[in-house]
């Protein structure tokens, strides 16, 4: 299975009709930090797009570096971040390569609807990527589309998008099975979340890295 030019895609498609991208954070993600469950630390936005979370936590005194593999995308939330005023970095980095790019330790990463982009056999080298680069006792938050999700027209786990991608629809136990050599696992659930086009069905991880 080959992965899209997901540059192509910032480069071609305008923001409001690229599909997972939203200026509005996401209400999981608001939810960790109302509730003091991640707290203003040096954090990493796995798969930042158009920089769109980061730019927001950084805005509520979080150190962030979103990181992207698309260099078109890294542009855009660099220039709007400028515009905005905020304190944040972004870097080109392949999610699953070596991430030499990336400098430091965090203490907070996430990745928002960025796994299911990442197919099975690619997964395990990308979660030691996130262990490798997170602190001792650091917060890993990730949500990516479950098999539930009756979107894109059907129950198989690869499914194809409107705009050409194609997504892998992940188990519970799929996400457990990943994440759980390499982190301690506080929650793990089947979660709804808004889309542009409705609203999906998702598992949410939140864990703790050994």
């Amino acid at each position: 299975m080959k992965y899209f030019d997901v540059d192509r895609i910032y480069r071609e498609i305008p923001l409001d009709n690229i599909p997972w991208n939203s200026e509005t954070p996401p209400e999981a993600l608001v939810k960790l930090v109302q509730d003091g469950t991640v707290r203003s630390c040096r954090t990493i936005d796995l798969g930042c797009g158009a920089g769109n979370y980061a730019i927001c936590l950084a805005g509520l005194g979080f150190d962030v570096t979103g990181v992207d593999s698309s260099p078109a995308a890294i542009k855009i939330a660099e220039e709007r971040a400028k515009k905005q005023g905020a304190r944040c970095r972004f870097i080109v980095a392949d999610l699953l390569g070596d991430l030499r790019e990336v400098t430091g330790t965090f203490d907070f990463a996430y990745d928002w609807e960025l796994l299911h982009h990442i197919f099975p056999e690619d997964r395990e080298s990308y979660i030691k990527n996130v262990h490798k680069i997170l602190n001792p006792k650091a917060t890993y938050f990730s949500v990516c589309f479950s098999e539930k999700d009756l979107q894109f027209g059907g129950s198989g786990k690869y499914r194809r998008t409107r705009i050409g991608t194609t997504l892998y629809f992940s188990s519970e136990s799929e996400l457990r099975e990943l994440v759980s050599p390499y982190f301690t696992i506080r929650e793990l659930k089947t979660i709804e979340v808004s889309g542009k086009y409705g609203p999906h069905c998702a598992v949410s991880v939140l864990a703790e890295r050994r």
